[in-house]
């Protein structure tokens, strides 16, 4: 039992995954790039920035997103030299399964499944909000209250009460158009992804530069507002608490990586694209934060679309505020197609590893995608974002986040040590440094969230653990002896 919970995946399988992929591979070193940036500046931009300002860190949120950034950093370097010598979708799954085992992947996996599923659906919740804005703004106000709002609530802890509401129609509506756009190939979808990256960029350019003028250093007195005594409640603690928080964001540099099958020439463009893309994002999430925090008191920042608030406080730009919203809602866009296309090919990896069912890893004769698997990511996520709202989502998806980067930097240098005869194209400087560093910075974040995330988090793994259990432990091809099976080999089943 123990011998199968801890063997890793042989190289050589890994290779031969690479080889007979039938995946398009058209994606180059700027799509990679633009596939984080896509997915990174959305929720935590739009969104998260305002509202863990007024409640956890104040001024200081300029702080929590160096440290997220940091942090980021760390990962990032070590995600870039995984991708580069482990080629194949399954991101954090994958390279786990290469050095720390079969348990381990597994639980990083299933942890992967909560991150992407709920991320895209907390991302539409946000979408949905910007969405009835603009409609409102052009007095497009046709929609019942009981389909723009979730049914279901968490004002407490742990515990879920119903709202009235029957469903959110427009968080639904988004992520099934992502699904489509998915479904149908990750060419289409990188085009659509670039063509909204540069768009939002453009108007996230033009709030940082305009807004600086109205920035007034009174609204950012004092940077690091006092702790009212509860943890978490501005001070450090909320500085550390908002910087977990707000990591949710970064989720995208995971999504890059699980598309390393579908790039060009991944030992090249795989790093270049991780950290290319974490560059231009914590810039200009650190610009961003530090501009709207100087437009106005950061207490009033406490709203769902805190970038638009900004805004109107000052008659001279509100005109801007209306381009927000548009560039608020193809950002989120970007973000929910990103997160989708990623999901399935986490899927797919572990379909293809026998540890989910083999259904999951079928591609498309026409569209070469995992149509299986992004059809069943997207109607759940789907579910997910139509139930419930954003705060019982957002904490959940950064753990998972956050866990999935720990496990990342242990595994580079638990490779370092076991398989140094290994060609790595691009390597980690300084892996002792630069590997622990991004165990503690991204192990305090997680620490930093509250219990009952943890409880949630625990509930889902002890459900992952029943499943590999009653299912992938005896399907597992690796334990059988067997290699992995070949996307051919999928669609002849």
């Amino acid at each position: 039992m123990m011998k199968q919970l801890l063997a890793t995946k042989p190289f050589d399988h890994i290779e031969a995954e690479h080889r007979g992929s039938r995946l398009k591979r058209v994606l180059g070193p700027w799509q990679l790039t633009l596939l984080g940036v896509g997915c990174t500046i959305g929720t935590g931009i739009f969104v998260l920035t305002g509202l863990e300002a007024a409640q956890h860190a104040g001024p200081a949120i300029v702080i929590s997103f160096i440290i997220a950034g940091i942090g980021s950093l760390f990962a990032g370097l070590c995600y870039a030299e995984f991708s580069s010598m482990v080629p194949i979708s399954g991101s954090a799954y994958s390279y786990t399964y290469a050095t720390l085992g079969e348990f381990a992947a597994w639980f990083i996996g299933w942890d992967l499944l909560l991150e992407y599923m709920f991320a895209a659906s907390t991302v539409a919740v946000g979408w949905a909000r910007y969405f009835m804005k603009i409609l409102h703004h052009f007095n497009f106000d046709f929609l019942p209250a009981a389909l723009t709002a979730a049914p279901f609530a968490s004002p407490n802890g742990l515990s879920i009460v119903a709202t009235g509401a029957v469903l959110n129609l427009p968080a639904v509506a988004i992520v099934a158009i992502a699904s489509t756009i998915c479904y149908i190939g990750i060419t289409q979808s990188s085009v659509v992804n670039s063509f909204v990256v540069v768009l939002k960029i453009c108007v996230i350019l033009a709030v940082i530069g305009l807004g600086a003028a109205h920035i007034s250093v009174t609204n950012w007195t004092p940077f690091i507002p006092p702790n009212t005594g509860v943890w978490g409640e501005f001070g450090w603690s909320g500085i550390l608490r908002a910087s977990g928080v707000i990591f949710f964001a970064y989720i995208g540099f995971d999504a890059v990586s699980t598309a390393a099958q579908e790039s060009r020439n991944p030992s090249r463009d795989m790093p270049f694209g991780l950290l290319m893309g974490l560059g231009i994002c914590t810039l200009l999430y650190i610009l961003m934060s530090g501009v709207l925090t100087g437009m106005m008191p950061y207490k009033l920042l406490n709203d769902a679309a805190p970038v638009a608030v900004a805004l109107e406080s000052h008659p001279e730009i509100r005109w801007l505020s209306v381009w927000v919203i548009f560039g608020a809602l193809a950002g989120l866009t970007s973000v929910i197609l990103v997160l989708i296309l990623g999901q399935a090919r986490i899927l797919l990896a572990m379909s293809r590893d026998g540890l989910l069912p083999p259904a999951l890893g079928r591609v498309h004769e026409l569209f070469r995608t995992p149509h299986v698997a992004t059809a069943l990511v997207g109607t759940v996520a789907a579910l997910m974002a139509g139930l419930f709202p954003i705060g019982i989502l957002a904490e959940l998806v950064s753990i998972g986040t956050l866990l999935a980067f720990v496990m990342v930097c242990a595994s580079v240098l638990v490779l370092r040590y076991t398989r140094p005869e290994l060609h790595r194209p691009f390597r980690v400087p300084l892996p002792w440094f630069t590997c622990l560093a991004g165990v503690l910075f991204c192990g305090g974040m997680a620490a930093s969230l509250p219990l009952d995330t943890w409880i949630r988090l625990l509930i889902w793994g002890l459900i992952g653990v029943a499943v590999y259990y009653g299912y992938s432990r005896h399907h597992s091809r690796l334990n059988a002896g067997h290699g992995p099976l070949t996307e051919a080999q999928f669609t002849n089943q």
